[in-house]
């Protein structure tokens, strides 16, 4: 499967929202919107991230169509990278391929990630494309409803933890 990453169009937002809006997606992602049913907030933040020039936000494609997002954002140093990908595509090498590509975009290191402990996929894909754990901590996922744990990894300068 050829998977590449493109600048997010108005016509991928309908998609992004409807993946945010899986409930076993959002289960698995843990930490939410408190609400990813609000459409509202949903194209403030798609708004607010697109016109922001310290992010990079992409469209994730698998052989031309747009399957999920992939982006980096925060300060220097500090910069943590996201994904979402359709639920169809889980267990097919599209995260990764596409969280290479986007690691591919922006070489600053270092970059962080941040999973629930119990999402063993997307602790997978991190691991794959180099990030190494660095803390684990205790954080309220919105999608849950309750404190879980959190894995915390780092690609570049940070320690790891054994």
């Amino acid at each position: 499967m050829d998977v590449t990453l493109r600048e997010v169009r108005d016509g991928d937002l309908p998609l992004f929202f409807r993946q945010m809006t899986d409930p076993e997606s959002v289960r698995m992602a843990a930490f939410t919107a408190r609400d990813p049913a609000d459409r509202d907030a949903f194209d403030a933040r798609w708004r607010r991230m697109r016109a922001s020039a310290g992010l990079v936000v992409r469209t994730v494609l698998a052989d031309g169509e747009a399957v999920g997002s992939a982006s980096v954002y925060g300060d220097p140093g500090e910069r943590e990278v996201t994904y979402w990908i359709d639920r169809a595509y889980w267990g097919r090498g599209v995260a990764t391929a596409a969280l290479r590509a986007l690691l591919a975009e922006v070489p600053q290191r270092p970059l962080y990630a941040r999973a629930a402990a119990d999402n063993a996929g997307s602790l997978r894909v991190l691991e794959k494309c180099g990030f190494r754990v660095t803390e684990r901590t205790v954080g309220f996922a919105d999608a849950r409803g309750e404190p879980i744990e959190e894995v915390v990894l780092a690609l570049g300068s940070a320690p790891a933890v054994t």
